[in-house]
This record gives structure tokens, C-alpha cells and sequence, in this order.
């Protein structure tokens, strides 16, 4: 945990709650057992003054299984709070420290030179009247914005090759809720870390929020998020696996960001359009996975004629979720550096274990069968096993956009559009102006 800049003080609280839960747990054990035999002897009481006596004993030893109860669901609660905050496993091949030790694997194409003067994505846009910034700070706060004209095509063109290049590859599509239930976003890896503001947008509604019963809902941040929720409480035959899935939503993020020059305009932004991959596989499959989808996205940052690179993201860089980690940053003019563009993770069975998504190995059908639907479950058992889960970007809209406008701009003010992207929109133009 310390190498991936986590409090160590959770998973030694963990241990802590889980002996005190065992030893709540075997109380009402006994207590139980005794309440029952108090019980027994109410029925064969040989007289009203010993039932009454009898009676009076169960009644103490209600209240004392009802306090140990109470007690208990209180360390449960603290016990699945402390959990959460354990992240999963390193690779042991992922590179240790603090982003800069991040391990460049490759770069793809050449950066962007020109003897005039680069513009910034912000005032590309500006320019061609793609973009309102002022507006929609007045209408719904900083770090939102309306897209419009070569904007809005620019945006439905990425979604719709992001979704076809992923199709072809044998993800299937998914049109993912953009709210959930807080406690799915937590089972994903996405609660805060200690001493951190949470990026998460709360939703639960007043009346709601009255309802002891009622469960907490958040604005997704990611795709990713609903996806796993597609597979909870699911069995799953290893003959599906490994499910390919290709969602698109839109993301919710309360981060303010920096506020740095370098991250103005469009890069980081409260509400963005996200086309997400996500895939449940076994164990022996999600290595060879993570490099697959790497080699997806490599392939789709290519065809958009942009220079990026492929960084091994070291240890206190991974969220809780992740096992392995690769990041891709698109070399960006307009601000002579690199930016993040996306990313993709390895997430072991630290998703499933929370989720319960498990299968059930091709050696049930092979040693026991499957015509006797009478098999006992304890039989059953030693078949199923936990899936593995993994996520990867395959479009981030706003930044993909800063990336082409800044990439492919004219010294006449136009910009060239990128030939996957023109047959998805109106006239199938070569250039914006």
C-alpha cells in the first residue's frame, strides 16, 4: 500500500475489525444456543412460577443478542469501509514511485512542427465558432461548455468510429445508465481516498436521503463503472468468456483540477461524452486481454494521424482498481507537451470479488456433467471462480478533440478532419473552416 501512496493504517484496521466481527459473531452464537435452550424449557415448565423465571431469562438473553447485533452491524459497516480502501495487488513488473518514473514503452508518430506559430485548441475553436465557454460558465458553472457546429460532428464522428472500430474487433455495443448506486461505484474502485474530496457527484434526492432503506446514487464518472454492473451477481460459462463490451455515456467528475494554463478549456471539464471498453475474462486470459485492447487503441490513435506515446504507469499512479496500468498521451501543440488521451487496466478479480461475477470452469461440464440439474451446489462450488475484469478509453471525447484540432491545424485558420472521421459527417468535408 505504501508503495502506491495508500494510508497503511486501513489494512491494519481491517484485521482488527475482522477478529472483533469473528468474536461478536460466535457470542450470538452462544447466546443463540442458550436462548434456545431457555425456550425449550418455557414448554416443559412443571410450574407457572418456573416458566415465569424461564421467561425472564430469555427475555435477558433477547436483549443481550439484540445489543451484540447492534454492535456488530456497526463494525460490519466500519469493516466494509476500512475494505475498501485496500487497493488490489502490482504487477510486479509495473515500475515504482510518482509519475515520473512512468516507463515510456513507444511513440507513435512525429510531433507537430511549423515555422508559424501553433495555436491552442481553445483558440482554434474559438475561431471557428465550435465552442461556448462563457455561456455555459453562466448557465452551470466553470469547467462546462457547449459544444457547437463542427464541434457537435466532431464529437458524434468520434463516438460513432470509436463504437465501429471496437464492433469489428468483436466488442459488443452497450448504451450504459449514466447513474448508478454509489456502493457499485465503490465496488469498482472509485471511493475516495483518505484526507481526498471525492470526484463523485452525489444525486441522492432529498426523499431518498430520508429513507433509511433507500441506497445512495451517484453520476457515473466513467462507462466503466455501469459496465461491470452489466455482469454483477452473475454466473458466467467459460465458454463466453471473454465478454467484450463497448459502452458509451457520458462522464461526471467533480475534480477542479489544477487550474493551470496547461488544463484549460476542454481538457479537464465536469461533463464529458466517453466511449469505454470493458471485457470479463478468466484469470489465464487477462493478460494477453490487456495487451489486445492496448493494441486497439494504438490502432485507433494512428488512423487520427496523431503523435502519442505509451507509458508502463508506475505504482502510486494506479487506482485502487488497477493491477497494471498503460497510459497514452498525445503530443499537443498548442501547449508544446504531452496530455493524457487515455488508458487502459488490468483489474484482476479485485471488480468481481466486490460485484460477485465468477464462472464456472469447462471442467464441471467435463468431470460432472451437465443433464443431472440435481447436482449439489457444494459439489458446483469448486468449479466456480472469480472472472477478472479489465477498462480501457477508447474515445475521450474533449481531449481527442484538442488533440486534432491542435494537430491538424492550417496556417489559414482551417483544420484538416481526419479521414476515418469524415463519412460521419454532413458532406463528408476534407477540412473545418
Amino acid at each position: 500500500m505504501q508503495l502506491r501512496n495508500y494510508d497503511t493504517e486501513s489494512i491494519y484496521r481491517v484485521k482488527e475489525l475482522y477478529t472483533e466481527r469473528a468474536h461478536l459473531r460466535s457470542q450470538v452464537e452462544q447466546l443463540n444456543e442458550e436462548r434456545d435452550r431457555v425456550n425449550k424449557l418455557i414448554r416443559t415448565a412443571s410450574s407457572k412460577a418456573e416458566r415465569s423465571n424461564y421467561i425472564t431469562q430469555a427475555k435477558e438473553w433477547k436483549d443481550q443478542i439484540r445489543q451484540i447485533e447492534e454492535n456488530l452491524t456497526r463494525i460490519e459497516n466500519e469493516l466494509i469501509t476500512q475494505a475498501l480502501q485496500v487497493p488490489n495487488n502490482t504487477h510486479p513488473d509495473v515500475p515504482l514511485g510518482a509519475e515520473e518514473n512512468a516507463k515510456v514503452i513507444k511513440i507513435i508518430g512525429d510531433k507537430r512542427t511549423s515555422t508559424a506559430p501553433l495555436l491552442d485548441h481553445v483558440a482554434i475553436a474559438n475561431q471557428l465558432d465550435m465552442v461556448d465557454f462563457e455561456q455555459a460558465s453562466f448557465i452551470s458553472g466553470s469547467k462546462f461548455y457547449y459544444l457547437k457546429n463542427y464541434g457537435v460532428w466532431l464529437e458524434f464522428a468520434l463516438i460513432q468510429y470509436a463504437m465501429q472500430k471496437a464492433a469489428a474487433k468483436g466488442f459488443s455495443p452497450v448504451l450504459a445508465p449514466d447513474i448508478v448506486r454509489t456502493s457499485v461505484a465503490y465496488g469498482c474502485g472509485f471511493q475516495p481516498r483518505k484526507k481526498e474530496a471525492s470526484q463523485i457527484y452525489d444525486v441522492t434526492t432529498a426523499s431518498m436521503a430520508d429513507t433509511p432503506s433507500a441506497p445512495k446514487m451517484c453520476l457515473v464518472g466513467t462507462a466503466e463503472i455501469p459496465l461491470a454492473g452489466l455482469s454483477a451477481r452473475t454466473l458466467l460459462n467459460e465458454e463466453e468468456l471473454p465478454k467484450r463490451i463497448v459502452g458509451f455515456s457520458h462522464a461526471f467528475r467533480a475534480e477542479a483540477g489544477h487550474g493551470s494554463a496547461e488544463e484549460r478549456g476542454l481538457y479537464r471539464v465536469h461533463q464529458f461524452s466517453k466511449v469505454e471498453l470493458f471485457v470479463v475474462t478468466t484469470p489465464e486470459q487477462s493478460e494477453a486481454m490487456l495487451d489486445e485492447m492496448k493494441a486497439l487503441q494504438e490502432e485507433m490513435f494512428t488512423d487520427l494521424g496523431l503523435c502519442f506515446r505509451i507509458l508502463d504507469m508506475p505504482t502510486e499512479e494506479l487506482g485502487a482498481s488497477a493491477y497494471r496500468k498503460y497510459d497514452m498521451e498525445a503530443w499537443m501543440p498548442g501547449k508544446n507537451g504531452w496530455g493524457e488521451i487515455s488508458s487502459t487496466s488490468n483489474c484482476t478479480d479485485y471488480q468481481t470479488r466486490r460485484l460477485d461475477i465468477r464462472y464456472l470452469s469447462k471442467r464441471f461440464k467435463e468431470e460432472v456433467g451437465i443433464k443431472d440439474v440435481r447436482v449439489p451446489w457444494s459439489i458446483k462450488e469448486k468449479y466456480v471462480h472469480y472472472c477478472h475484469t479489465l477498462n480501457g478509453t477508447a474515445m475521450a471525447v474533449p481531449r481527442i478533440i484538442i488533440a486534432l484540432l491542435e494537430t491538424h491545424q492550417n496556417s489559414d485558420g482551417t483544420v484538416n478532419i481526419p479521414e476515418p472521421l469524415r463519412k460521419w459527417i454532413p458532406g463528408e468535408p476534407k477540412i473545418i473552416k
